[in-house]
């Protein structure tokens, strides 16, 4: 039960917000969080590991020469990232001043450390959704985060004891984040009215925000701390997130015990009956896996974080072996993608709604439109660095442009599970994420197979064209088969769920919401 000051607390907030924004709030809270639980070890870890002889501190070979001729060594840091791209001043990193636990951890550890978080991943992200739609978002969403958090809190002992340890807790962390992203499709469906669901999906893209924030913040408490400040600082604010939104959060606006009945009528009227308030109690699979609009969503979504997972976890590697400049000394350089998608995903998310909303473009031109724009332009993007790939500042520009314009996915097939089907939304993206994580996979495997024998530029060639022809797959399969018209098979018989729903419902107050 929340204590007296909670419910204080909680009624202040009222008097300022109304429930849909505190909603919004917490669902960009959370999901800059949910990234936060889920990249820092990946940040960590490079001072959790003994550096060896041959390696470059972060358990990979030293790089060969650059196999771009004329570019010399170059270290970028802060503002001087704009000259040091076009000249050859190399300016070795300070030494290490705080003395840290390092562990002697080999590649093959560390691999399995950081890979076997999906392998939880991958196995809760179609039981998550569909536990979303059963038990509420809420549920789901609020415990997954709690239990990540407290998970977090413990890597620093369990790397004490075994790297075996740690292993464990990242599949365990996977287990718990796998289920956060399509529940929170249910709870939108119920929340948002169609013409503004848009803009909410921009929220799950404050994952890049939070990624963006917590690379340089982990980097400062590493050097002035240690690492194991970071799993310590992470976990408790991932804690403390998660007891404000079991206290301020609810699955549906009938059943918040403080919205207003202003607030609740408005909601529902816009929502109208294309959302089950109760919750479904059977799946249609047979018409699900045999729907093509389903089929372009999950394809399109499998392109776009194939391109996404390749740019973004190869991108320091190329940079480093190919053009000799190492991009991860540079925290300004590496948060800025990470930054421009997300302020692109809230812009073109924001139009798309008007659009609807004024009726210049129906829900399927706009997702079309969308879509095309944030996987095509990428594609294009990696054409041109097949050919000016030897440019430092090209490079970059093409890297950072091409996560930029990929935020357009928002505003595109990212919530066109809501329009085709809000009562099986969060199944839809369970699916769709499942895949999704596999060809994050194949990514890691894919460019491994074509640089294992060397780092050559021709090589990562075949690496920018496999990208194009992604890319462009997506967009043609979501052009041909996406569409946003509402599926029959959405309206299933559901008397049992029809009759719990007054049962459900918190009777009215006249009050503010929160």
């Amino acid at each position: 039960m929340p204590s007296t000051s909670n419910k204080s607390f909680v009624r202040k907030v009222s008097g300022m917000l109304t429930c849909k924004q505190v909603l919004n709030i917490m669902v960009i809270l959370g999901f800059m969080f949910n990234y936060m639980l889920r990249v820092n070890l990946t940040i960590a870890i490079v001072a959790m590991v003994t550096p060896s002889n041959n390696t470059d501190g972060a358990g990979h070979a030293a790089p060969a020469e650059s196999q771009c001729s004329g570019l010399q060594p170059v270290e970028a840091s802060g503002p001087e990232l704009g000259r040091n791209l076009t000249r050859s001043t190399y300016q070795p990193a300070p030494a290490e001043e705080l003395q840290q636990t390092r562990y002697d951890w080999d590649e093959f550890q560390q691999n399995l450390i950081l890979g076997s978080f999906f392998w939880g991943y991958l196995a809760t992200e179609v039981p998550g959704g569909r536990l979303a739609e059963v038990f509420g978002a809420r549920r789901v969403f609020g415990c997954s985060m709690l239990a990540a958090s407290l998970l977090t809190v413990l890597v620093p002992a369990a790397a004490s004891a075994s790297y075996v340890a740690v292993v464990v807790l990242r599949v365990l962390l996977g287990l718990m984040l796998g289920a956060t992203w399509p529940a929170i499709h249910p709870m939108t469906a119920l929340w948002i009215p169609p013409m503004e669901r848009s803009q909410f999906m921009s929220n799950m893209m404050a994952s890049s925000l939070g990624a963006a924030i917590t690379m340089p913040v982990c980097g400062y408490l590493i050097a002035a701390v240690g690492w194991q400040s970071v799993f310590y600082v992470t976990g408790l604010v991932g804690v403390a997130w998660s007891v404000v939104w079991f206290l301020v959060v609810f699955d549906s606006p009938a059943q918040h015990p403080r919205i207003s009945r202003e607030e609740r009528e408005t909601i529902e009227k816009a929502i109208g009956g294309s959302a089950s308030h109760s919750r479904p109690k059977s799946v249609p699979w047979r018409q699900i896996f045999t729907s093509m609009p389903v089929w372009a969503i999950v394809i399109t979504h499998t392109a776009s974080i194939f391109g996404y997972f390749t740019i973004v976890n190869q991108l320091p590697t190329y940079m480093k072996y190919i053009l000799n400049f190492n991009i991860k000394s540079n925290g300004w350089f590496s948060s800025l993608p990470y930054l421009g998608k997300y302020v692109f995903a809230v812009a073109t998310s924001m139009l798309c709604d008007y659009l609807r909303r004024t009726g210049r473009l129906t829900t399927t031109q706009a997702r079309k439109i969308f879509t095309t724009v944030a996987l095509s332009l990428p594609a294009c993007l990696m054409v041109a660095q097949m050919f000016l790939g030897c440019d430092r500042v090209a490079s970059v520009t093409f890297f950072t442009m091409a996560l930029t314009w990929n935020g357009a996915v928002t505003a595109g097939y990212l919530g066109n599970g809501l329009d085709i089907a809000p009562n099986f939304s969060g199944t839809i993206f369970g699916m769709a994420n499942t895949l999704s994580s596999i060809g994050g996979f194949l990514s890691s495997l894919m460019v491994g197979s074509l640089t294992h024998n060397n780092q050559t530029y021709e090589q990562w060639r075949v690496v920018f064209g496999v990208l194009v022809g992604t890319y462009s797959a997506g967009a043609v399969m979501y052009l041909v088969f996406g569409t946003g018209e509402l599926q029959s098979w959405n309206s299933a018989k559901q008397s049992e769920d029809e009759e719990s729903t007054a049962k459900e419902a918190v009777p009215l107050k006249n009050g503010v919401s929160t």
